[in-house]
C-alpha cells in the first residue's frame, strides 16, 4: 500500500512547484484582503492532488512532448475551482478548522469568506475563457455548476433517511468527483488524444474522485478529531449522511430514528456513532471505495506504460490506503 502522494507525484513534482508560485501571483494583488484570504488558502498545506492529476494525465498523453502553457494553466485553474468550492463549503457548514487550520470565515468572517470564494470562482472563469478552447471551457464550467447542485442536494437531504446509496453517489460526484473527472478529459482535449480516449480518463476521475469521497466519509467515523482537522462524526451530526451510516441504517432501523430527531436528546449523538462503528456499515462502504478505486484503473489501461500512467495507477491505492 502506498501511503504518501509525495512519492507517487514525483514525475511531476517540478510542475507542482511551479504551480504553488504561481497560484498567489495569479490571485493578484488588487483586493488585499481576498488576496490575503488566498494566500492563507494555498498555504494551508493540501496534497495539490486534482492539479497533480491533470499534470500527470497531460505527461501520460503527451509522452515525450513538453508540457504546454495551456495544461500548465489548466492545473491551476482546476486548483483555484477547488480551493473556491472549500471557502464555500466551510461557510456552510460554519467550519472553524481545515486541515487543522483556521478556515477563512474563521479568521475573517463570513462575508469575507464567501467574497474570497466568489472572487477565486471568477478568477478561474477568467483564465478559463483565455484558455481560447471551447471544449475545455464547457468541462470546466460544468464543474462549477456541478458543486452548486451538490452543495444543493446536500442541503436538502439533510437528516433525511430515505436517501438511497445511488443518490448519495450523484451528491459525491457533485461534490467531489466531477472536477478530478472534468479535468483529466481537459487536459485530453488539450493534449489532442482521440475521443475514446479522453472519455476513459473522464470515467478514471470519476471513479477516482468516488472512491475518495467515500473514503472521506468512511475516515469521518473512524479518525480521531486531530487527525481530522474537524470533529469526528461532523457529516453525520450535521444531518449529512453518507455511506457508513446509509448501510448501518439498514442493520438498526433505530438509528433512523436518532437521525429524524435530529439527535434532540441527550447521547444522541454517541448513540448514533456507536451504531454506525459496531454494524457492518463502515466495511460495506470500504467495498464500495474499493469497487470505485478498481474500476479507475481499469479505465487508463488505454494510456501507454509510462512513469505519469504507472503514477495514475498507485494514486488509486493511495486512496485506499488512507484507511489503513
Amino acid at each position: 500500500m502506498i501511503t504518501t502522494t509525495s512519492s507517487i507525484f514525483v514525475p511531476v513534482e517540478a510542475d507542482l512547484r511551479l504551480l504553488t508560485d504561481n497560484l498567489t501571483k495569479l490571485i493578484g494583488a488588487r483586493h488585499p484582503i481576498l488576496g490575503a484570504a488566498a494566500e492563507h488558502l494555498f498555504g494551508a498545506g493540501g496534497k495539490r492532488i486534482r492539479p497533480a492529476i491533470v499534470f500527470l494525465v497531460s505527461r501520460a498523453t503527451l509522452l515525450d512532448q513538453e508540457l504546454t502553457s495551456r495544461h500548465r494553466r489548466l492545473a491551476e485553474i482546476t486548483e483555484m475551482i477547488h480551493t473556491a468550492s472549500l471557502v464555500h463549503d466551510d461557510v456552510v457548514d460554519e467550519a472553524q478548522l481545515r486541515r487543522n487550520v483556521p478556515t477563512v470565515n474563521s479568521l475573517f468572517d463570513n462575508r469575507i469568506a464567501v467574497l474570497a470564494g466568489d472572487f477565486l470562482f471568477a478568477q478561474s472563469s477568467w483564465y478559463l475563457a483565455n484558455l481560447d478552447n471551447l471544449e475545455v471551457v464547457k468541462l470546466l464550467s460544468e464543474v462549477i455548476r456541478d458543486f452548486a447542485e451538490g452543495e444543493i442536494q446536500q442541503g436538502i437531504n439533510r437528516f433525511d433517511t430515505s436517501l438511497t446509496i445511488e443518490a448519495y453517489l450523484e451528491k459525491s460526484y457533485y461534490k467531489t468527483a466531477s472536477l478530478i473527472a472534468n479535468s483529466s478529459k481537459a487536459a485530453c482535449v488539450l493534449s489532442d488524444t482521440s475521443t475514446e480516449v479522453s472519455e476513459q480518463l473522464y470515467l478514471y476521475g470519476r471513479n477516482l474522485g468516488l472512491a475518495f469521497q467515500i473514503v472521506d466519509d468512511i475516515l469521518d467515523f473512524t479518525s480521531p478529531t486531530e487527525v481530522l482537522g474537524k470533529p469526528a462524526g461532523s457529516d453525520l451530526i450535521s444531518g449529512n449522511i453518507t455511506a457508513p451510516a446509509l448501510y448501518a441504517i439498514k442493520e438498526n432501523p433505530y438509528l433512523e430514528v436518532l437521525i429524524e430527531r435530529e439527535f434532540s436528546q441527550d447521547n444522541d449523538i454517541e448513540k448514533a456513532l456507536t451504531i454506525v462503528k459496531e454494524s457492518n456499515g463502515i466495511q460495506r462502504a470500504r467495498e464500495l471505495a474499493l469497487h470505485h478505486a478498481e474500476a479507475a484503473v481499469q479505465h487508463i489501461t488505454c494510456l501507454k506504460p509510462s512513469v505519469s500512467t504507472q503514477a495514475l495507477i498507485d494514486l488509486a491505492d493511495y486512496v485506499l490506503s488512507r484507511l489503513y
